[in-house]
């Protein structure tokens, strides 16, 4: 049972080296899957440089993949009450609707 009186039971609290984090900057993502796994990799693409540069893969379970977009979803909206809305350039507007949708046609 939770204790009301200690707010932090049940949080974690999570360390971070100070090489980590100063962070990476990406400005590209790419991402595949297999039956198990997502591999998001991070990547560089810089101006005179040949090819991108992935600096940093993260590889997830489906499961916790699919949590990282409930996650994303919900901080690019408290983003947008904040601050306004978030407009990409030269890219139509879409809505995500990655899972339980069978409206698909061939």
């Amino acid at each position: 049972m939770a204790d009301k009186n200690n707010p932090q039971q049940g949080q974690f609290q999570l360390g971070i080296r100070p090489e980590v984090a100063q962070g990476l900057y990406s400005n590209l993502a790419l991402i595949s899957h297999s039956h198990s796994d997502f591999v998001i990799d991070f990547a560089q693409a810089l101006p005179g440089m040949p090819k991108p540069d992935v600096c940093s893969r993260i590889i997830l379970a489906p499961e916790h993949a699919k949590r990282l977009l409930a996650a994303l979803q919900d901080n690019i909206y408290k983003y947008e009450q904040e601050f306004g809305r978030i407009e990409i350039n030269n890219q139509a507007p879409r809505t995500i609707a990655p899972f339980g949708t069978n409206k698909g046609q061939a």
